[in-house]
C-alpha cells in the first residue's frame, strides 16, 4: 500500500516578505499544524505573507478552511496574503469553491 505524502512546511523570511512552503497532503489530520504555523505570521502586518503550494499533493475542506481563516484575518488587519504556485488539481478545487480570486494576486 502506498504511503501518503507526509505533510511538511517550511518558512522563509526575507526583508518585508514571508513565504510558507507547504508540501505533501493537507487534511484534517495535519491542518492544526498549518494553523499553528500561520497564527503568529498573521500578526506580522509589516510583512507580505505568501503561501507556496508548489509541492502540495492534496488538500481537503479542513485545509481550505485554514486558508480562508488566514485570508480573513489578514484582510481584517489590511495585510497582504496570497497563495502562489497552485498545482492544477488543487487550483481546480479552489475554482470550484470560488476562492481562487481571493487567494491569488490580481493583475
Amino acid at each position: 500500500m502506498k504511503q501518503p505524502d507526509k505533510f511538511q512546511l517550511r518558512t522563509e523570511m526575507n526583508e518585508g516578505h514571508c513565504v510558507v512552503y507547504v508540501s505533501g497532503e493537507l487534511d484534517l489530520e495535519v491542518a492544526s499544524q498549518l494553523r499553528a504555523a500561520m497564527t503568529p505570521l498573521v500578526e506580522l502586518t509589516d510583512q507580505d505573507l505568501t503561501l507556496n503550494l508548489r509541492d502540495l499533493k492534496y488538500i481537503d475542506s479542513t485545509g481550505i478552511g485554514v486558508l480562508v481563516s488566514v485570508l480573513k484575518a489578514r484582510n481584517a488587519k489590511q495585510a497582504s496574503f496570497t497563495v502562489e504556485a497552485i498545482p492544477p488539481t488543487i487550483r481546480k478545487l479552489f475554482d470550484m469553491t470560488g476562492i481562487t480570486p481571493f487567494l491569488t494576486k490580481q493583475s
